[in-house]
């Protein structure tokens, strides 16, 4: 008989032991490291950039126009979910439903015959215009009608509606008012035959007389609050302050600038304190191409929705702030404390136990040790989260945004052509000034744009002329075409200037840029400039 080898067995399930340990033990691995990625993980911001990348960036001279696609930076409204309610929503269900009640009512037309007049007030004429407008402005949501009113014309109604774009992320409504043409349909019922131009329907539109008898001038858009809240000498002692003096960050880009401030406002909110906000700001040189100068005493309303950050965050205007402290000194013996913070070194950990009233960052240091977004570095960047939500583009500017995509009836494509310094730059761009030449674009346009289409250019080309060719087979659009939304008879005008103490605001560079780039985005086809016209780089050669 064959002896076994006793020792095959034990072999066999020592290599299936050490297997299984092999395995076991990666596993283990595997889920720490995971566990220990998750506790460390911070969210990023949405600049996706290193400190030192930032630092070189920010240290850097910028060109007021289109640099690249980010040369007018996000802001919270780009980073949010679309919110509106769907109860809120005009759609063809609600229509519907509101059409069955009147059907229960039993009000109907008795015949055609004596519908000689449109009634504007009957409800049946403002479901004919909820319809007709669902049928045609796909990319709009419509939140609220007003009853039409009469026009002097007897087949004719003006109607006013609020609205967003669906490509717009904020809860934020505009308005449109068009004049509308009725017919009637099966059954005597009203159908739109014709449909005015955006904003032609001026009757819907709230005008208020003066006692004279006189139209007032346009008035401003009742949704926008930006007041200044004032404090009073109770609420400001029971505060808590946060105090940023003016650093290197002064009369620097627009971006660095929005980039420093949500870093003060992030520190503000992690230490549970007010930021004392300075509404002037010093637009760069970069921006005013036409006197090449810094200018001071812009105001942050111009550009930012101030509304929201008051909603947002809690702030406090510095004037107010600094008048109020004024006054506690000067009626009160016991002086306010306050804690001096010399150095972006001291770190908002350091001073969360800190009872003064008010922290005093001071940013004395030389460039670049004075520059705000310094506090938010190292450590710091894993408590200090930037509140992207709480700063909006001047609900201002984005009226004209509306204005100008609404005269297009929000059907229309859009190039972005790059050119200004990037174009006499050919070591760095040696293709763009012949991809972006009148010719070239033509043809690249025929072979993404339908002939014919509304075309909006956005662009730093400072020639209006320059795209002549284009205009041979589309509806060209640029920014200079609607310069009366800005001139001395426009809302913008009078609403800015009344911020200024009445005396009139340019509508500078960073305002067209940014009134461009919004345009931009909200074209339903989108040309850019570098992947779709030319093949050079964005940031140069070899940095595809």
């Amino acid at each position: 008989m064959k002896e076994s080898n006793p020792s095959s067995e034990p072999i066999g399930q020592n290599i299936i032991k050490l297997i299984s340990n092999l395995c076991f033990s990666a596993f283990v691995f595997s889920v720490l490291i995971i566990t220990v990625i998750a506790i460390t993980y911070q969210p990023p911001d949405p600049w996706l950039e290193s400190a030192p990348a930032l630092t070189k960036l920010f240290t850097e001279s910028e060109n007021a126009t289109f640099k690249d696609d980010s040369s007018i930076l996000k802001t919270g409204e780009d980073f949010i979910a679309p919110a509106v309610p769907p109860e809120s929503r005009i759609t063809e269900a609600a229509i519907e439903t509101t059409e069955a009640k009147l059907t229960n009512s039993n009000s109907t037309h008795s015949g055609c015959g004596d519908l000689q007049r449109v009634n504007c007030s009957d409800p049946r004429v403002l479901i004919a215009v909820e319809r007709f407008n669902l049928r045609l402005f796909k990319t709009i949501v419509f939140l609220e009608y007003q009853t039409p009113v009469n026009t002097s014309k007897a087949d004719e109604c003006d109607v006013l509606w609020r609205f967003r774009n669906k490509k717009d992320k904020s809860w934020r409504r505009y308005r449109d008012f068009r004049r509308f043409r009725f017919g009637f349909g099966v059954n005597c019922s009203y159908k739109v035959v014709h449909a005015g131009g955006w904003h032609s329907g001026v009757n819907a539109r709230r005008s208020h007389r003066s006692r004279v008898g006189r139209v007032a001038p346009p008035a401003r858009d009742e949704e926008i609050n930006d007041t200044i809240p004032s404090l009073g000498e109770t609420s400001f002692r029971r505060g808590k302050y946060l105090y940023y003096s003016r650093g290197g960050d002064y009369c620097k880009g627009m971006n660095q600038y929005v980039w420093s401030l949500l870093c003060g406002l992030g520190e503000a909110m992690y230490l549970n304190r007010t930021f004392v906000l300075d509404l002037s700001v010093c637009l760069a040189s970069t921006y005013n191409p036409t006197t090449n100068k810094d200018e001071e005493g812009k105001d942050f309303r111009y550009y930012f929705d101030f509304e929201h950050l008051k909603e947002a965050a809690s702030i406090v205007d510095e004037g107010e702030f600094l008048r109020d402290w004024r006054k506690w000194d000067r009626s009160h013996k016991r002086k306010l404390p306050v804690k001096k913070v010399v150095s972006h070194k001291t770190t908002p950990m350091q001073l969360t136990k800190d009872r003064s009233t008010v922290l005093w960052r001071q940013f004395d240091a030389p460039e670049p040790e004075n520059y705000w977004y310094r506090v938010c570095e190292g450590q710091a960047a894993k408590y200090i989260h930037r509140p992207w939500h709480a700063l909006w583009k001047s609900k201002r500017l984005m009226n004209i945004v509306s204005e100008i995509s609404g005269r297009m009836d929000w059907d229309f494509d859009a190039l972005h052509v790059v050119r200004g310094d990037k174009a006499k730059n050919t070591q760095l761009w040696p293709h763009l000034d012949y991809d972006t030449s009148p010719d070239q674009l033509l043809a690249k346009a025929k072979a993404m744009v339908q002939p014919w289409r509304n075309l909006y250019i956005a662009t730093n080309e400072p020639f209006y002329n320059y795209f002549d060719k284009l205009r041979s087979q589309y509806k060209v659009h640029l920014l200079d075409d609607y310069k009366e939304l800005w001139s001395n008879t426009s809302e913008w005008y009078n609403e800015t200037a009344a911020l200024n103490n009445g005396r009139p605001v340019e509508f500078d560079g960073y305002m067209r840029v940014e009134v461009d780039t919004e345009v931009l985005y909200r074209a339903k086809t989108r040309v850019e400039t570098f992947y779709n016209l030319t093949k050079d780089c964005k940031d140069g050669v070899f940095t595809c």
